[in-house]
């Protein structure tokens, strides 16, 4: 699954299985990101458990919005799977988090779906424009005939 020599152009993961399992490490990674990056802006230690503590409502949340969404079918499309998954993890995540006893100040409520949706959209985003820009034809530079015109 390497480069085309010829063309120079990468091709498309083709693989369902695989195209599925990658995206759907790639949103866990998400919601650890936000985790993180949570636990980082309160100057909390970054201990990896408290981390997985703090991301476990929004995994399971972000589980049941693959579930709803069917997101394996297209899992890289931003419209419908992306925004489900996103909405779903946030939602979810929140009311775990609720129930668990954990705190929901509302600048968190905003603050959590304006993450989690740059960081859920966002590497879908990147997905599209990267895969777009790999599937345009390259030009050719203009051969000697060409130049001596």
């Amino acid at each position: 699954m390497g480069c085309d020599r010829a063309t120079g152009n990468v091709p498309p993961m083709r693989s369902p299985v695989l195209l599925a399992v990658s995206a759907a490490l790639a949103d866990a990674g998400a919601v650890l990101l936000f985790a993180a990056i949570g636990r980082a802006a309160h100057a909390e230690a970054g201990a990896t458990v408290e981390v997985l503590r703090i991301g476990l409502p929004f995994l399971a949340g972000g589980a049941l919005g693959w579930v709803l969404a069917r997101a394996w079918r297209a899992p890289r499309r931003i419209w419908p799977q992306g925004v489900a998954v996103w909405a779903l993890t946030w939602a979810a995540g929140m009311g775990l988090r609720g129930v668990a006893g954990g705190g929901l100040a509302p600048t968190f409520l905003l603050v959590g779906a304006v993450a989690l949706g740059v960081l859920l959209i966002g590497w879908r985003a990147v997905t599209a424009l990267v895969s777009r820009a790999l599937r345009r034809p390259r030009r050719k530079a203009p051969g000697p005939a060409a130049a001596a015109r």
